[in-house]
């Protein structure tokens, strides 16, 4: 996925947007990138790989180099960010997050219509900044280019964009992702996780509507166009998996929410009479664990960590992007606890099940170190499509999912019918689906969140929420 942070500052403010970036090192694994302006130095860049080494260790050397009262900065699943553009609406750098579906086509549109070339990356793609660089550039403001660029773009488009005089920072038009604003006295940050600036002295100010375009700096923080905030479809996934404990976004703390949906799995538990007889309630580190004591707390039964995991060098937030890797990363990680597993029958909550490969490593382990039983609990319902707007899943197809591999299997085509059965456990399609997705991961029992317990532990809307890796509503 990924996430910025921005400064705008009556003082340097290159090492605040240093700490802003750093902290928002959960939502990106490959690339991370700074760029600050001052009057005597211009623009100045970095950009740098963080598939091998955290964010921090690669830019403590620039931080030391760079000056400026204005700098932005961003972690990057995709493309190498910020870039610097040259148009006619002057030179300026723009990072964004979200995904360009549509990018191809877009690319070719531009090329027709007179654009004269794009600098190709290694891959031979476009880098996302420089096309939507090429797309702001074809009106005459920013703010009409920023909405030109969103209208044409099929998928999640937010940014900021730095210039030699302030920052705008625009939300994508369904404000799937956030962007807050913080308020210091000597000026104004942006950032997609409000606890970023928070260490830094800044207090929230506000976060952006739906669609708005905002601009700071060191003396205000001014609409350049509003927002909407009715067209809202943020991502619930960033309370169930994405976010930061103690991120807050629409005014819900990421924790509150985690712990609340744990109490509400274990309500359902009760009220149909499925509760376990286990010995312990634990949780799937590290998302998984509010979960589990959210469950702990509803069912009476104690919560323990029967394995831990190993951070010091594979922190959640470094990851190599290589899926074999991933998984080896993921089972060297856990760390067991033997008195706690030996004998022992365990309900574990886990924030998800996309493809079911890591849960499975982890439950051979389990029963590996003797456990007797081990039963799982999904934070969320069923995945039933790949995330188009976000990409969080990192599937190139809806069949690496799960809970699609099981219906294709036992329905082909037809099973998309009936999704909606499959993810209820009321249903002899969600029995059957559930029976065999514990068959092929040795568990005791499964169940899953119900996409009504899911909003509820948010506590927002449903229609401002956006939910269609599980019910596939756009």
């Amino acid at each position: 996925m990924g996430g910025f942070f921005g400064a705008a500052s009556k003082n340097d403010c290159v090492t605040d947007v240093f700490f802003g970036t750093d902290y928002h090192s959960h939502l990106g694994t490959r690339r991370g990138g700074m760029t600050a302006y001052s009057e005597d130095l211009g623009f100045q860049r970095g950009i740098h790989s963080i598939e091998n080494s955290p964010f921090r260790t690669k830019f403590e050397n620039d931080v030391v180099n760079m000056r400026g009262r204005l700098c932005i900065g961003c972690i990057s699943d995709t493309d190498p960010q910020p870039i610097l553009v040259r148009s006619r609406l002057g030179l300026y750098a723009v990072c964004s997050v979200g995904i360009i579906r549509n990018a191809d086509a877009l690319v070719n549109e531009l090329l027709e219509s007179g654009c004269p070339n794009f600098e190709a990356m290694s891959s031979g793609n476009i880098n996302s900044g420089d096309l939507i660089g090429a797309l702001i550039a074809q009106k005459n403001s920013f703010v009409e280019g920023i909405r030109y660029a969103q209208e044409k773009i099929d998928g999640t488009m937010s940014l900021i964009i730095l210039t030699k005089n302030s920052i705008i920072a625009a939300r994508d038009k369904f404000g799937r992702l956030p962007i807050i604003i913080g308020k210091r006295s000597d000026g104004f940050c942006l950032s997609t996780e409000s606890f970023a600036f928070q260490k830094l002295g800044y207090a929230v100010h506000r976060e952006l509507e739906a669609g708005e375009i905002t601009e700071i700096t060191s003396d205000g923080c001014n609409i350049l166009s509003p927002g909407d905030p009715s067209k809202m479809k943020i991502c619930t996934f960033l309370w169930t998996y994405y976010g930061y404990p103690n991120a807050v976004y629409e005014g819900v703390t990421v924790e509150t929410m985690r712990t609340r949906n744990g109490e509400i799995l274990a309500e359902n538990d009760i009220k149909a009479g499925r509760l376990p007889d286990v010995d312990y309630v634990c949780g799937v580190p590290d998302s998984g664990t509010p979960h589990a004591i959210g469950y702990a707390n509803r069912s009476g039964i104690p919560f323990a960590r029967p394995f831990i995991k190993y951070t010091p060098t594979w922190p959640r937030s470094f990851m190599p992007t290589n899926q074999t890797m991933r998984n080896q990363v993921a089972k060297m990680k856990l760390i067991p606890v033997h008195e706690l597993i030996e004998g022992k029958k365990l309900l574990f909550v886990d924030d998800s099940i996309v493809r079911g490969t890591q849960m499975r490593e982890t439950v051979e382990f389990l029963y590996e170190n003797g456990a007797k039983e081990v039963h799982m609990r999904s934070a969320c319902p069923p995945i039933m499509y790949g995330c188009k707007y976000l990409n969080f899943s990192r599937s190139t197809s809806e069949l690496e999912l799960i809970a699609r591999q099981i219906i294709d299997e036992f329905e082909g085509a037809e099973g998309i019918k009936h999704l909606a059965e499959y993810s209820s456990s009321e249903t002899e399609r969600g029995r059957r689906m559930r029976d065999e997705i514990c068959r092929r991961l040795k568990l005791t029992s499964l169940e899953f969140q119900s996409l009504e317990g899911t909003v509820k532990a948010v506590g927002l809307p449903e229609e401002s929420l956006c939910t269609y890796c599980w019910n596939g509503r756009e």
